[in-house]
């Protein structure tokens, strides 16, 4: 593990040691070392704790570099739902493939979006060749689809016989368990993670995580599912099978005699029998799950691998991505960077919010005093009489549809629009402060900035226009 320097409670640093106690910098691609400089080349002052201001370096991802990387064997996209994360692993994998590497991207997104970008009908448990994939010196690009079940079912048919296989594929509880129980996406997702590893077939797997509400999920699925077959509710129905003989028929019956008293009032005797027999069919595939689960999570704590969490510039999203930061570290799992998605910026950014308000309030004022609605002339924005009003004996005004058709004045268009710029740079200005909030937590962690696209990405020149914005960190400044 490399060494990180953290910020410390008195506003100092501290460095974590590797493995070995020591520290070690990362080679760059041509054998000596690199270092990661801020979007600017150079570093940005941050307030210290005395109210002072500290100059500290802005780390950048360099997402090429890791692509590039013959050792990076597998890539995790991971965050909670919604911030992109199926989007930036099919970019990711569009590109490394373009680049000449030979790479498969597994997605668990049940949208399809990945398909339909890649040009592909349907997406499913087997990897599917992605056609288009273009430049000199190309590579492949395959993607698949995990179909959670499907997975579940290869793991049972390929650890046990035909017989007992059959017994359980064809278990009413077994099915449940395989369709929806929680955790079971997740954990999965590993298990296939282990499989296409193990085929040693592409140089690169890219990995879109579950869209789960938590990013946390997807490291801690192995740990539920491996509690649930540890649990004592599943160590008591497993007892009469390993009893066996006289013993076990009488502690089966006393067994169901109180799960019938107390359980079976809720769940149904035939459920608890489902699950039974699922068990004792299961039973000598339970060390093989947790020793699977051991092996994948080895595999993503290895120097091959490296993950990238994603986020959008929002306080939840950032938050959650500070979990999962901190639960990387703790686990020795290696952290390549944060990807920030859909940034928001503006070419003109040098006006700001204040003045943009200030400027369309003065547009509209004047606007109101020359159509003879708002007398300045008394001091205070206050409602006169217009000219043509019934109480100055004139005509009534126009009527409201009228009115509606009135064509917009120049001042009217320029106070819409400034208005809108500046809740544009309230935006702006909101994204930046929580991004700093995010910095400041971990500034050792490498960030690159993606800018919000006008539309949906559907097709490959949309995944590549994505993957040149992780190359280049193109938010607007």
């Amino acid at each position: 593990m490399t060494a990180r320097a953290k910020a410390g409670a008195d506003g100092g640093t501290r460095t974590k040691a590797g493995a070995d106690g020591g520290t070690r910098t990362k080679a760059g691609a041509d054998g000596g070392a690199r270092t990661k400089a801020g979007a600017d080349g150079g570093t940005r002052a941050k307030a210290g704790p005395d109210g002072g201001t500290r100059a500290e370096a802005v780390p950048v991802l360099d997402t090429d570099a890791l692509i590039d990387d013959p050792d990076i064997r597998i890539i995790v996209c991971c965050g909670s739902g919604g911030v992109g994360k199926t989007t930036t692993a099919a970019a990711l994998g569009v590109r490394a493939a373009e680049r000449g590497r030979k790479v498969v991207v597994l997605t668990i997104d049940p949208a399809r979006r990945l398909a339909q970008s890649m040009g592909i009908d349907s997406l499913d448990n087997v990897p599917r060749r992605v056609k288009g994939i273009e430049g000199e010196g190309a590579g492949e690009l395959h993607a698949m689809m995990l179909d959670m079940k499907r997975t579940f079912d290869e793991i049972v048919e390929a650890h046990a016989d035909a017989e007992r296989a059959r017994a359980i594929l064809e278990n009413p509880f077994y099915q449940s368990l395989s369709a929806g129980f929680a955790g079971t996406q997740e954990y999965m997702a590993m298990e296939k993670l282990g499989q296409l590893r193990a085929r040693e077939e592409w140089d690169l797997i890219v990995v879109d995580t579950p869209p789960s509400r938590s990013a946390l999920d997807f490291l801690d699925a192995p740990k539920r599912l491996g509690s649930f077959l540890d649990g004592k509710f599943i160590k008591l129905l497993m007892a009469p099978a390993k009893m066996g003989g006289r013993a076990g028929m009488k502690f089966l019956n006393v067994g169901m005699s109180m799960m019938t008293g107390t359980l079976g009032k809720l769940l149904g005797g035939q459920f608890l029998r489902d699950v039974q027999t699922f068990v004792a069919a299961m039973d000598t595939m339970f060390g093989g799950f947790r020793t699977r689960a051991d092996a994948t999570y080895k595999l993503l704590q290895a120097p091959g691998t490296a993950f990238l969490v994603v986020a959008t510039p929002e306080r939840d999203a950032l938050r959650e991505a500070a979990y999962f930061v901190e639960r990387l570290a703790a686990e020795d799992m290696p952290l390549a960077g944060l990807v920030l998605n859909r940034v928001h910026g503006s070419e003109a950014a040098r006006l700001s919010a204040e003045q943009a308000m200030a400027a369309a309030e003065s547009l509209q004022a004047e606007n109101l005093e020359n159509d003879g609605i708002v007398d300045q002339a008394a001091g205070k924005a206050g409602l006169r009489e217009p000219a043509d009003s019934p109480a100055a004996g004139h005509p009534p005004a126009p009527s409201e549809a009228e009115a509606d058709r009135r064509p917009v004045t120049t001042e009217e268009l320029t106070a819409g629009l400034l208005r809108l710029h500046a809740e544009r740079m309230q935006m702006v200005a909101r994204e930046q402060d929580t991004r700093d909030s995010f910095t400041a937590l971990h500034p050792e962690v490498p960030v690159t900035a993606v800018a919000a696209l006008p539309g949906d990405v559907h097709d490959l020149s949309g995944l590549r226009a994505v993957g040149d914005r992780l190359a280049t960190g193109s938010a607007p400044a």
